[in-house]
């Protein structure tokens, strides 16, 4: 789709909520043509940004593995399994660490357990502990 395509876009899609139209109806009149479309996805499903969603209760450890440790840019990199509380599938991805001091301790290769949560939308390592074998 090129850009004065996608602005169009954009301007119906914005009209359409300031006159009240439900994004589900602008989708089926608009997308169903289109074999790159979105039509067939419940549009009826509220809309929630990544500081919408909140933590569970219980502070879950999931088991990873460190790829990288980024002390430049804070960052850590991990293969994950499922992170529920923050509805994140298993994946290799880069996270901020919390401290300084999980930089420090955190090696590359290394097996662990994490607690990862959205602070104030960035996704950050809360937790990060090695694993007991």
């Amino acid at each position: 789709m090129n850009i004065n395509k996608m602005t169009l876009l954009a301007a119906a899609l914005s009209a359409a909520f300031s006159a009240g139209f439900s994004l589900s109806a602008f989708a089926d009149t608009h997308t169903m043509n289109n074999p790159n479309s979105m039509a067939g996805m419940n549009m009826n499903m509220p809309m929630t940004t990544m500081s919408e969603k909140k933590p569970s209760s219980t502070a879950a450890l999931t088991d990873a593995t460190v790829v990288n440790v980024d002390k430049n840019t804070g960052m850590i990199t991990l293969k994950h399994g499922a992170l529920s509380n923050i509805h994140m599938p298993a994946m290799t991805m880069a996270y901020k660490a919390k401290n300084a001091e999980m930089l420090d301790s955190a090696k590359a290769g290394a097996k662990v357990k994490v607690h990862v949560e959205n602070v104030d939308n960035t996704l950050t390592i809360t937790t990060l502990q090695d694993q007991q074998e």
